[in-house]
């Protein structure tokens, strides 16, 4: 199938979100979780983007593709489905979409598990990437650092030419990209033209193109055979096309974001938004049971009904430590 619209807003659905766990699991990642006045993230991305794009095209895998369309049952969007068998990363995910769509539509891409806010500045920021993707550019988008943060990829640019991208870096490194002004952080959002990115992915990354392009034309229905797929290197689209093509452009996204990918920008957007915190700025989440911190700064505590998280804010990513070693047991808290 063809899709004929020339916006089209595929969404990422993949990822189980293993850095807030006991909140997230396989069974219900923190993608679908209505933490956010009823509302859950994905539904929240989707509705951002329905005054843009055309139509919607979700990404995601067979063990949360129920969830996907509990919550498009809310939106009067045409939408469709592609249902990987197997995770085979975001240079894949997104070649799907490409294969499906008409090769002049414009593609925004966007991961499900993010939180924008200030509409007028992320349209603005849309309506740019549109009209340098309508000019047959890659597009990304840079969000303008506010602490040294070792939990993102950084985008070294100037003006809108993309000069380098760089890895998730040490505390010492991150500091001095914030400090140089000229990095931004890499917010896995992208847009550019369908059959753009798959010449690019065909020159970069033949492999995963051809692989790619096997299983979606041997999809029924939207969902791709476990076989097939398991022949697709797993290549995150940043390796494969974006960190390595000359035809890279970044737009400065002024709108606020974060990925809510740790329990410390978990922090800081409940404490935004007036979550409880005590003096010695610990709180709870997940539970009302009388909890009295001592002697503890900025921690967390995390309460599920089969799990309890303690954590200091400061060390948020080492939780998917802890989420690796319950998966090497395959133990049912995951």
């Amino acid at each position: 199938m063809i899709l004929d619209s020339n916006i089209t807003h595929v969404v990422l659905t993949g990822g189980v979100g293993s850095r807030l766990w006991p909140l997230s699991r396989k069974t219900q990642p923190k993608q679908y979780l209505e933490l956010f006045d009823g509302k859950s993230l994905f539904e929240m991305t989707v509705e951002r983007n329905k005054t843009i794009a055309d139509k919607v095209l979700i990404v995601g895998n067979i063990d949360n593709y129920h969830l996907s369309r509990e919550v498009m049952e809310k939106f009067d969007i045409s939408h469709s489905y592609i249902v990987e068998s197997t995770p085979r990363n975001t240079a894949a995910a997104i070649a799907f979409a490409a294969f499906q769509s008409h090769p002049d539509d414009i593609l925004i891409v966007t991961p499900s598990d993010h939180i924008i806010e200030g509409e007028l500045p992320y349209k603005q920021t849309l309506h740019r990437a549109i009209e340098l993707a309508n000019k047959n550019f890659l597009v990304t988008f840079g969000i303008k650092p506010t602490k040294p943060e070792t939990g993102y990829g950084y985008i070294e640019f100037e003006g809108e030419n993309v000069l380098a991208f760089h890895e998730k870096p040490n505390f010492e490194k991150a500091n001095l990209f914030l400090e140089k002004g000229n990095y931004y952080w890499n917010s896995g959002m992208f847009c550019f033209k369908a059959g753009l990115y798959l010449a690019e992915l065909k020159k970069q990354e033949i492999e995963v193109y051809n692989k790619s392009k096997i299983a979606w034309e041997s999809s029924v229905s939207g969902q791709l055979d476990y076989d097939l797929s398991l022949q697709i290197p797993s290549i995150s689209v940043d390796y494969a096309v974006m960190e390595r093509s000359k035809n890279i452009k970044v737009v400065p996204s002024h709108f606020e974001w974060s990925d809510l990918g740790s329990f410390e920008s978990v922090y800081d957007y409940l404490v935004q938004t007036g979550h409880p915190v005590d003096a010695g700025g610990n709180i709870v989440i997940g539970t009302n049971t009388f909890t009295s911190f001592v002697g503890v700064e900025n921690c967390l505590l995390v309460h599920t009904q089969d799990a309890l998280l303690v954590l200091q804010k400061e060390s948020s990513q080492d939780v998917k430590q802890v989420y690796q070693k319950l998966e090497l047991i395959d133990s049912p808290l995951i």
